[in-house]
């Protein structure tokens, strides 16, 4: 079952941070996250395909699902666990014909699109932006967590785990873990003072993780 933190590995970030991404996703995966997503919007296909293949054995090891971001294609050829799909990219089954194995995870930002989604049954549905968000270009309208507790009462009368995402940090944590699942963060697990591993299992036991 998916719970607590979801972090994401945004290349465009960790260059902004120059960080690289095999040494966020080795701090990372300590804290036994409930999975870990590759976003890469500004790289080639090879490159994102070589650096799946990079991740893999990692998460493995960790027992933690790999998600590739937007692309059922490339998820299929590394190997991954799980693909996520947002408004914008190809429809869900667009993405189960490309990979028909490969459990599918899709993006929403208001209560139609999330009805949608559960109607064609993904591993999971994910809803914000939460709160105001910094690491997306043009993000969506903030729903709020009024917006999560709605959508909150969607997701578990279908029985399908809800990731809150968007501006979710240390301390607003606590109060999204009361309606959903896990949340996925970018930013949030960088912290003045604290070691990736030791913000990630702040965050990670803060939005509900077990043992």
């Amino acid at each position: 079952m998916m719970r607590g933190l979801y972090p994401i590995l945004d290349t465009t970030t960790l260059r902004a941070r120059h960080m690289a991404p095999l040494d966020f996703a080795a701090e990372v995966l300590r804290a036994r996250p409930c999975a870990l997503q590759l976003r890469a919007k500004e790289d080639s296909d090879g490159d994102v395909l070589a650096l799946l293949r990079e991740l893999a054995p990692l998460c493995q090891r960790a027992a933690v699902p790999l998600v590739c971001n937007d692309r059922p294609d490339l998820a299929v050829l590394a190997g991954c666990d799980m693909v996520h799909v947002g408004q914008e990219d190809a429809p869900i089954e667009a993405a189960r014909r490309i990979a028909p194995h490969v459990p599918i995870g899709v993006s929403t930002h208001d209560l139609n699109q999330l009805a949608r989604a559960i109607e064609a049954r993904p591993a999971y549905v994910a809803y914000g932006p939460i709160f105001p968000t910094s690491s997306k270009q043009n993000p969506d309208r903030v729903v709020g967590l009024d917006g999560l507790r709605a959508a909150s009462e969607l997701a578990r009368r279908a029985s399908i785990p809800l990731v809150a995402i968007g501006g979710i940090t240390l301390e607003r944590a606590p109060e999204v873990a009361q309606w959903a699942d896990c949340a996925a963060v970018i930013a949030g697990v960088f912290a003045e003072g604290r070691t990736l591993f030791e913000q990630a299992s702040a965050l990670h036991a803060a939005l509900g993780a077990r043992g």
